[in-house]
């Protein structure tokens, strides 16, 4: 998209530039670069969070530039971003913290009993440390794909000393049949290969939950439940 965008921008830029004889300011070229970009990325239909990604990317190069950072700075965040959004391009799925009220959510509406719970993209581990400290009796697991936050999650649980357990891969590889419970904060794009597995493989009455992200054309079985900023925690029971 960056690369369409710019072989839009810098054309135009240069032919009203000439047509109306004055110097268009460079900031106004990054800024007009960043929303073509956002725009084509509109058109053909990716997820909302690209499109800040794609507006943002070029402005956020230029005030880097600015700012005159040592090369070295570069570099440490390149490899900041890459273990955080490890596998983001492929999964489509970004870093979404839940938060506190969707732990809190979670852990009222589960089914009474000891159960095997997993949070798939369980990035830092708050959801599996609440469910693990707020369920004793249940087993709790998260799967994280990306490394930053998978380590982390680990070396807090065990500085935490929870039960919960946090393992580094992809969901993907999870056999669905041995969870009671599969908690998911993914993205839209996610939704339609997640229901796809849980209806394989997910035993009659287990129960899969989404965190404000619905599943296209599917209504959920369980009331939905407000949680804060419009946000919903949605359930279905196989």
């Amino acid at each position: 998209m960056q690369v369409l965008s710019l072989l839009i921008v810098v054309p135009t830029a240069a032919a009203l530039a000439h047509l109306g004889g004055f110097a268009i300011p460079l900031i106004a070229v990054v800024l007009a670069q960043g929303l073509v970009a956002a725009l084509l990325s509109r058109l053909i239909g990716l997820a909302s969070w690209w499109l800040l990604i794609q507006f943002a990317f070029v402005p956020l190069l230029y005030a880097a530039a600015a700012l005159a950072l040592p090369s070295g700075a570069y570099l440490a965040g390149f490899l900041i971003l890459l273990v955080l959004y490890w596998g983001t391009y492929r999964t489509q799925v970004p870093y979404y913290p839940s938060g506190p009220a969707g732990w809190r959510a979670v852990a009222a509406i589960l089914p009474s009993g000891s159960l095997r719970i997993v949070d798939i993209g369980s990035g830092f581990g708050g959801m599996v440390r609440h469910l693990a400290r707020e369920r004793p009796d249940c087993d709790v697991i998260g799967i994280e794909l990306a490394p930053l936050p998978c380590w982390v999650a680990k070396l807090v649980n065990t500085a935490s000393r929870s039960r919960g357990r946090i393992l580094h891969g992809d969901y993907q590889a999870l056999d669905f049949a041995e969870y009671d419970v599969i908690f998911a904060y993914l993205s839209p794009a996610a939704m339609p290969d997640l229901w796809a597995k849980a209806r394989a493989e997910m035993r009659p009455g287990s129960l899969l939950l989404s965190y404000e992200f619905a599943i296209p054309g599917v209504e959920s079985q369980i009331t939905n439940i407000s949680i804060d900023d419009d946000r919903l925690l949605r359930g279905w029971r196989m």
